[in-house]
């Protein structure tokens, strides 16, 4: 009877912690706007079913706390941010691969992407990089208006502009990696050099800056031009420019971490990031990004990415560990030096 009722308890026990253990919550950390992150976050749970724990942090942050628990991941899914710094978590098997039932239906740029992973990260929307100004900022301080990247490094800017710091934002090393593209490594940094002294801060965040603009703390921010346009469609004075040397652009990405101790919810919330109805989170968050979806409907005011001149982005190598290291030594060492 005695040993009856052990095995009886033992069972509830089992039953009861194992009923906890489903429970617990799906880990993400999110790359996008936060009012996407919360957009989506609610879609999911009412889509599954699931509580979901998700955390806004920049790109970069993403990676460094990855990389620092891939022994005992706390993180299950990593959803948005720039494309490069998945390929770089990819590289160093810090991802785990999946191939989402929805992957035949993302359109070929997003095809590719997911190739170059190793099918560990999956395309979920792109955007091209540029920046906005400030219409009446400068109306009142009486200034041309900027239609190139060598346009920013006039006097006439100086202390006007904000942007992203590599470090911690993608946007700001898509930027980076961008210049480098159109002008050659040596003379991309000797023009950093030069746009520097017109940048009053460097935010942690890639959204930032367009977001100061059209507070009008900033006349000018280097941004994504979607995360321009949710501004500009939230009544923001903001002209928005796609440089007239050309520019490059982000895939917006989602991973699953290896090692998840959640590993179908984890496929599970992938499934739903590529669907369209997951998709449409974007535009119900009034973000205007290209969702990779080709079932997915447009955004009302996503940029027209085909109308702009757009460098051939090399995701490999500026998403490779070894390269995206060292130009970050490299602007630390001779744009901007951390603070101690």
């Amino acid at each position: 009877m005695f040993r009856l009722g052990a095995i009886a308890l033992g069972l509830v026990t089992t039953l009861a912690f194992g009923s906890q253990a489903r429970s617990e919550p799906l880990n993400i950390l999110c790359g996008v706007d936060e009012a996407w992150c919360v957009t989506m976050k609610r879609a999911f749970e009412r889509h599954s079913g699931l509580t979901v724990s998700m955390q806004r942090k920049s790109t970069g942050e993403i990676l460094d706390q990855i990389r620092l628990e891939k022994n005992n991941p706390s993180v299950d899914v990593w959803w948005g941010g720039t494309g490069d710094t998945h390929l770089q978590a990819a590289s160093e098997n810090l991802l785990e691969a999946y191939t989402s039932k929805h992957e035949t239906d993302v359109l070929p740029w997003a095809q590719n992407f997911f190739d170059m992973s190793g099918g560990r990260a999956a395309g979920i929307y792109a955007g091209a990089l540029g920046f906005a100004y400030n219409s009446e900022l400068l109306k009142k301080a009486n200034l041309a208006a900027p239609n190139c990247w060598k346009d920013l490094i006039s006097e006439a800017y100086r202390g006007k502009i904000q942007s992203g710091n590599p470090n911690s934002s993608g946007t700001a090393f898509t930027t980076l990696a961008t210049l480098i593209q159109l002008f050659g490594e040596d003379e991309a940094f000797t023009y950093m050099k030069a746009l520097d002294r017109n940048i009053a801060d460097y935010t942690k965040a890639g959204s930032a800056p367009v977001k100061a603009a059209a507070r009008g703390e900033t006349l000018i921010g280097i941004s994504f031009m979607h995360d321009a346009v949710t501004q500009k469609e939230a009544g923001a004075p903001l002209v928005i420019v796609a440089p007239c040397e050309g520019t490059g652009y982000e895939i917006g990405a989602v991973s699953i971490v290896l090692g998840t101790k959640n590993r179908d919810l984890a496929r599970r919330f992938v499934d739903f990031a590529l669907s369209p109805e997951g998709q449409a989170t974007g535009a119900q968050a009034d973000q205007n990004q290209v969702p990779s979806n080709s079932k997915a409907s447009l955004p009302p005011g996503a940029p027209d990415i085909s109308l702009i001149k757009m460098v051939d982005y090399d995701f490999a190598t500026f998403g490779s560990p070894e390269e995206r290291s060292r130009l970050l030594a490299r602007f630390d060492t001779e744009i901007h030096p951390p603070t101690q």
